[in-house]
């Protein structure tokens, strides 16, 4: 710190390396005093116009309000409020186009004015030193003064920031940007009001040492200033070479003290804090006069401008109108520039309206502006790094920043950049370097944003995450303590432990189910575990004898199922076999009628002949069959009443189907023999005299009536003998034929059987 006043106490000035001298062209605009520039119509103020954050709106839509109310309100220094630049009607509060060439949008207010221009109510301060420095402080903060020189720093902040480390406090009037006159014009009318504001500074932040730095083409502003400090040794004034950019911060620490400031650290890191001379007249109007910051001078210049000058600007008029005020003529030819032709922004729509950042407008003609040079290769001529004040690469900087490597721009210093534009200003093949420095400058400043944004969203997860925690073991600790509540409360009303007696019961339980005692022990939770050994011996026994149960309870299933089944079958076979023998028989007893007939005596045939009715031969056939039916049902009765208890079981194993043919041959010879024998039985019986007389006295209603009650009879000896064969089965086998005799199969045996007599029947009556 002593340092740096004994050097700036030499007297000596330093020269930064690099600089260059480009045109001033200040004659312009810094020949006449300033003046009051007409009011609009509509104001379209910014809510934010400074380096920070946006304060919150205290106005709403349809609100009246007066010339230096606040509209905004801001929670901490770096957000300043922002006041009304005159009386009128807040009209919208909507995004409007902004003074910047992006050409993007901000929030603003919209205010029609009322013409009446009526103050707010003031309290303007008349001794400031009787009151401390924090109250001073805060009347600049709420007056919402910001660095006026073109960063727009909040004021208030950065003189809190700075207390108690300040050695040397700096006023930089040096203005070095070519066309801008603002604060010359400033110095040389408001001498007194400047230096009052600088006085205030020095009372807030008690410097050893407060120096007024101005280049040297500013012969009537240095006449003015020394002419009011009139000897006084609280402020000095120090002349220094004209040369740009000398007006930069760190340049002109540089140039009076000989001392850099660190990469990425702040002037008052060695004891050295600056302010411009715009900010020095707000401060003093701030606290003296009770008046925020609601209007700036800017520089009116360029040869599109007819009355060039400068000019107090209310915060919010748009600049379409102001310059259309003072003679300026639309020319979509030439731009116009807010701020000077080095480090100026060009504006994309004129509606934006003048901020806090806006101290100069230039609108050129074609003998001032010429249209951009088509960018070229880089050479690697090194001109931007001889003239880069501030000691860096730019040729290296802009292939970084084409490549967007962000890494590479950051090692090589990019943040240094003070974006003097010195470096496009020198370049032989007319690259933009300073643009393509911002741009790079903006994608750094969102990755770090997004970075920290999202940082932020981690903490506040896992903070949330530990609260939920924390929650739960809270709320899983009163649970237990409620339920240890409770468990002693009814110890204490029952006068026993319930948790004891419920295990007690549990051991009541098990011991009256288990047939073996069984250890149980109680483990540290309350819970009940018996011992292993025994456990696993009991399941053994008790599976051990379920299998047996099923075991033998399947055994005899089977052998009831066998004997079921062995019965059924057989009596299946008996019933087959009976169908095929009453049709062969039905068939053999045709055969043999047929026979009968041929073989009468020729006297017999001749009268026979004559005198056959074909319904009598009918009724002859019927009877016949009739007949070989019941002998054949006679027969199969017979041979299943004949088996022995050793066949009936036998016939189990005799569900082949040879044996089942075989048996059903042997049915059929039967009953084809006893039907051959009586039908000879009944041939041989007819007399020749009987046999005439019947053929002429036989009646065809009678010949019909007998086939009637032969066939009933024949029917009912069937059912007789099948009713007998099924009384004498056992009552196992009863059963089982009741359960699984099927009618349908019996039906198609009766039908097979009717169709094979009926064929036979045809095929005798077509031999005779």
């Amino acid at each position: 710190m002593a340092d740096v006043l004994s050097r700036f106490a030499s007297g000596k000035l330093w020269q930064f390396k690099g600089g260059i001298h480009p045109p001033e062209m200040k004659a312009q605009s810094n020949h006449q005093p300033i003046s009051a520039a007409p009011l609009s119509k509509d104001f379209y103020v910014p809510v934010k116009q400074h380096a920070g954050n946006p304060g919150r709106l205290l106005v709403q839509v349809g609100d009246r309000v007066l010339k230096g109310q606040p509209l905004t309100q801001g929670d901490g220094l770096r957000e300043l409020p922002i006041h009304a630049p005159t009386s009128g009607l807040v009209k919208d509060i909507a995004p409007y186009v902004a003074a910047h060439p992006s050409g993007l949008t901000e929030m603003m207010v919209h205010i029609e004015a009322d013409g009446l221009d009526q103050w707010r109510e003031q309290s303007p301060l008349a001794d400031y030193l009787h009151l401390p420095p924090q109250q001073l402080v805060e009347r600049i903060y709420q007056a919402g003064v910001a660095g006026l020189g073109g960063a727009v720093f909040p004021t208030a902040a950065k003189i809190h920031s700075a207390e108690s480390k300040v050695k040397l406090l700096i006023i930089n009037a040096a203005e070095c940007e070519p066309y801008i006159s603002c604060d010359d014009r400033l110095m040389r009318d408001y001498t007194d009001e400047i230096l009052e504001g600088v006085r205030i500074l020095r009372y807030l932040l008690r410097p050893e040492k407060v120096v007024i730095a101005i280049e040297d083409n500013k012969p009537e502003a240095i006449s003015a200033l020394e002419r009011h400090l009139n000897g006084a040794d609280d402020i000095e004034l120090r002349i220094i070479q004209t040369k740009y950019p000398s007006g930069a911060a760190k340049q002109l620490i540089y140039v009076l003290t000989g001392m850099e400031v660190p990469a990425g650290g702040r002037s008052s890191d060695i004891g050295v804090l600056m302010h411009n001379v715009g900010t020095a007249f707000a401060i003093k109007r701030a606290v003296i006069d009770d008046e925020p910051l609601i209007e700036r001078v800017v520089t009116l210049t360029g040869d599109k401008i007819s009355q060039k000058g400068n000019y107090w600007v209310r915060l919010g008029t748009p600049i379409n109108e102001l310059l259309a005020h003072y003679g300026y003529q639309f020319d979509a030819r030439f731009p116009v520039f807010a701020g000077g032709p080095m480090m100026g922004l060009q504006l994309f729509d004129l509606k934006a309206p003048v901020s806090k950042v806006v101290n100069c407008l230039l609108a050129p003609d074609h003998f001032e502006y010429g249209e951009p040079e088509p960018e070229q290769s880089c050479i690697r001529c090194s001109a931007c790094s001889d003239a880069c004040p501030v000691n860096l690469m730019p040729q290296q900087l802009y292939w970084f920043a084409r490549s967007e490597d962000h890494k590479k721009s950051e090692e090589y210093s990019l943040k240094d950049c003070i974006e003097c534009g010195v470096c496009a200003y020198v370049c032989p093949s007319h690259i933009p370097l300073i643009q393509y420095f911002r741009q790079e400058k903006a994608k750094i400043w969102e990755i770090k944003e997004k970075e920290i944004k999202a940082a932020e969203a981690k903490a506040r997860f896992e903070a949330k995450q530990a609260r939920m925690e924390r929650e739960q073991e809270a709320r899983k600790a009163r649970t237990q303590q409620a339920a240890e509540n409770r468990r002693q409360e009814i110890a204490q009303n029952q006068g026993e432990d319930p948790v004891a007696a419920a295990l007690a019961r549990l051991k009541a339980k098990q011991a009256e189910n288990t047939p073996l005692e069984i250890k149980t022990v109680i483990s540290e939770q309350g819970e009940v575990q018996p011992d292993n050994s025994q456990l696993m011996a009991l399941r053994k026994a008790r599976r051990l004898a379920k299998q047996a149960a099923e075991t033998e309870k399947s055994t005899q299933v089977d052998t009831s199922s066998t004997a079921t089944n062995d019965s059924a079958s057989d009596d299946k076979k008996a019933a087959v076999a009976a169908a095929l023998a009453r049709a062969k028989a039905k068939k053999a007893a045709q055969t043999d009628s047929t026979t009968a007939v041929a073989e009468r005596t020729p006297m017999g045939t001749a009268s026979t002949t004559d005198e056959t009715d074909p319904k009598k031969a009918a009724v002859a056939a019927a009877i016949a069959r009739a007949k070989a039916k019941k002998a054949a049902q006679a027969d199969s009765t017979t041979a299943v009443a004949e088996r022995t208890p050793t066949e009936t079981a036998s016939t189990t194993d005799e569900t082949d189907p040879k044996k089942a043919a075989v048996a059903a041959a042997i049915a059929r010879a039967k009953a084809k023999k006893a039907a051959q024998a009586d039908s000879t039985t009944a041939v041989a019986e007819r007399t020749p005299m009987k046999t005439a007389s019947t053929t002429d006295e036989a009646d065809p209603k009678k010949a019909a009536v007998a086939a009637a009650i032969a066939r009933a009879k024949a029917k009912k000896a069937a059912q007789t003998d099948s009713t007998t064969a099924v009384a004498e089965r056992t009552p196992m086998e009863t059963v089982s034929t009741t359960d699984e005799t099927d009618p349908k199969k019996a039906a198609i045996a009766a039908a097979i059987a009717r169709a094979k007599a009926k064929k036979a029947a045809m095929d005798a009556a077509k031999q005779q």
